[in-house]
This record gives structure tokens, C-alpha cells and sequence, in this order.
């Protein structure tokens, strides 16, 4: 800022996390990341066993099962993020330093599944068109699309910080349920006119997929403190695996109620999602607050810190997997897709806790 002196006084950084670690964030982030590789694995057979079989309904409890991990990602991002002083604070320091971290990754990993993965691995044969359309939609593979939906996010982070800052936590969740009210309803309405024969779908690009997930931001901040005790931790941790069981049959059953399709959308920005997310964030957090870590906080902590690598490589491996072993690329066996998903997640961590240690690779991991 401008001063009337002729000596500029700097402020200090401000420390962007507190010293004290929550380590239920990360068993959080251990624990989801381990659920995005099931639903990349599992949903492989999905696509390939007849509807109904056994293989079928195998991968269904094992894949969408898992579907909240996503929204507990975002709100772990901003339990950590809109928590932090640096935010409102410093925006300047903070956009530096995330830009550090995101902006090498946005494109060596894109262009590691443009070229490595569609191009040499499958062969595709990919016009510009088709490369022009696949960039802008955020789509140039599975998962790529999170790191444009974290990116918005942090960019509209100082803002959202700012208006938080002063009004404790009623304004918190205020805000939090507002914008996830919204985006819940956005995603119920092309279902509900569906049933009008009015086709209205949403479609997302690399500069909007962060919009519908800022009531995720918001709830993971306005939740972060919560812990809940004795019958009250007991009866939100029964709601929400009933919650998850539920979502798990109606994925199965997909079609026979139209109504409960329209209205109740198996996503992750259908209702059903949104409360099972809540659930798992409030119940891990309360679980994990009275955990006493002490030698495997260590241990915890290098699995936690890759598991932003563990999302992004991970397909990489599931591809290589997939052309070397049939049974994989059939999809029609649970045994060699459980296999392959044990190898997955292993190799998966382990490339990334050792590119984490190599200087050139750390950008990107």
C-alpha cells in the first residue's frame, strides 16, 4: 500500500494453517481418496456387466458407496482454506502461493492424459476440434475437471473469507446452507422438468465447475468445529450410513421411480449426496477428536500429503493395468477388478509419496 514516508513497511506473512494438526482432516482426505479410486475402478464394470447381475451390483455397493468423496473434498479444502488468516489477510501471498502449487499441475497433467494417455495408450485419434473441445469442457480426462473446479475456488476464496471474517459462525452457516440450497435446487430442475418433457441439462465448463461446489466450501468451514458426542454422534452416524445405503439402492434401481429420479439425483449435487457428505465430515471429525495419534501421525501425515498425486496419477496406473491384464479391461470379473484396485491405490501412493521427494516432480504432486 502507498506510505507517506519514504520507507515502505512490509507486514509479515501471515501463517496460512495453524500449528496444531487436525488429523482428522487428514484420515478425511486418506480415507476419500481411497473411496475416488474405487469409483474409477469399480465403475469400469458398470459400463460392461449386464445391468442386474452379480458383478453388477458388486461394483454398484462398491462405487457409489463412495460418492460423497468429492463433496468431503471441497469441504476439507475449506475447513483449511477460509479458516486461514493469510486469505483475508494477504490475498496477494495467498494467490502466489497456490498459484505455485496449481498452475504447474493444471498442465503437466493435462497434457500427460492428452498426449500419454488418449493419444499413445489408447490410440486415439484426436482432431483439434475434438482437443479444443475437450480443454474447455474441463474434460480432458476423468478427473482433471477438480483441478479447474479447486481453482475457481481459490480465487473467489479471499472474497468468501472476507465476508465470513466478523460473523462468527451463524453467518457461516447461513452462507454455507444458502449456496448449497441453490446449487441443489439448480441440479433438481432439469430432472424435474424431465418429467415435463422439457430436456434442460447442465452443462459446465473449465471456468465455471467451481460454482455449483461453493456450499461445500462454505459448509466445510462452517462445520469444521462441530463435534458431536454420545447420541447424538451415534443417531447422525446411523442417518448418514442409512443415507449411503439408500443412494446405493437407488442407483440399482434407477428408472422404476421416476419422481424420486427427478427429484433425489444420484450425484454429487443430488440431495441425498449433499447430507450423506455432511454426515461423513461431522462423524470422522467428532470420531477422530478424541484419537491419540502419537507414531502413526507421521505415517498419517505422508499419506495424507499424497494424496493430491494419489487423484492425479492414479488413472495413469488403472490405464496401464487395463491394457496389460483382459480380465481388467472385460470388466466382468470383481476379483481381478478388486486386484486391480488394490494395485492401483498402492501404486498410486507410493509414486507419489516418491515424486513428493524429488524437487522437479513436487510442482506437480
Amino acid at each position: 500500500m502507498p506510505v507517506l514516508s519514504g520507507t515502505a513497511h512490509t507486514a509479515p506473512p501471515v501463517p496460512e494453517s495453524s500449528p496444531t494438526r487436525e488429523y482428522g482432516l487428514d484420515i478425511l482426505r486418506v480415507v476419500s481418496i481411497c473411496g475416488v479410486v474405487a469409483i474409477h475402478v469399480f465403475g469400469h464394470v458398470l459400463g460392461r456387466a449386464p445391468r442386474e447381475s452379480r458383478p453388477w451390483w458388486t461394483a454398484v455397493v462398491l462405487d457409489v458407496s463412495w460418492i460423497w468423496v468429492v463433496p468431503v473434498f471441497v469441504m476439507i479444502s475449506g475447513a483449511l482454506i477460509l479458516g486461514s488468516r493469510v486469505v483475508a489477510e494477504q490475498p496477494g501471498l495467498f494467490y502466489r502461493r497456490r498459484a505455485v502449487r496449481l498452475i504447474p499441475a493444471l498442465v503437466a497433467w493435462n497434457l500427460i492424459y492428452l498426449v500419454g494417455v488418449r493419444i499413445w495408450m489408447r490410440g486415439e485419434d484426436l482432431t483439434p476440434q475434438r482437443t479444443l473441445q475437450l480443454l474447455v469442457d474441463g474434460s480432458v480426462f476423468t478427473q482433471l475437471y477438480f483441478l479447474w473446479l479447486i481453482a475457481g475456488l481459490y480465487g473467489v476464496a479471499p472474497v468468501l473469507a472476507g465476508f465470513l471474517r466478523g460473523g462468527g459462525q451463524p453467518r457461516a452457516t447461513k452462507a454455507a446452507a444458502a449456496f448449497l440450497a441453490a446449487s441443489l435446487l439448480f441440479y433438481m430442475l432439469p430432472g424435474i422438468l424431465g418429467l415435463f418433457g422439457v430436456a434442460s441439462p447442465v452443462r459446465l465448463n473449465f471456468l465455471t465447475h467451481w460454482m455449483p461446489y461453493v456450499g461445500y466450501f462454505l459448509a466445510g468451514y462452517a462445520l469444521r468445529n462441530v463435534r458431536l458426542t454420545g447420541a447424538k454422534l451415534t443417531v447422525t452416524a446411523l442417518a448418514t450410513a442409512a443415507i449411503i445405503a439408500g443412494t446405493v439402492w437407488h442407483y440399482g434401481n434407477k428408472g422404476e421411480l421416476r419422481l424420486l429420479d427427478a427429484v433425489v439425483s444420484v450425484s454429487y449435487l443430488g440431495v441425498g449426496v449433499a447430507l450423506a457428505a455432511l454426515g461423513v465430515f461431522v462423524v470422522t471429525l467428532s470420531l477422530a477428536s478424541n484419537l491419540r495419534v502419537r507414531r502413526a501421525g507421521k505415517p498419517l501425515t505422508v499419506l495424507s500429503n499424497a494424496t493430491f498425486g494419489v487423484f492425479l496419477v492414479h488413472l495413469v496406473i488403472f490405464e496401464a493395468i487395463r491394457l496389460q491384464f483382459p480380465a481388467v479391461a472385460a470388466g466382468m470379473s470383481i476379483k481381478a477388478m478388486v486386484l486391480a484396485y488394490a494395485a492401483t491405490l498402492v501404486g498410486s501412493f507410493a509414486v507419489s509419496a516418491a515424486a513428493r521427494r524429488v524437487p522437479v516432480l513436487r510442482s506437480i504432486f
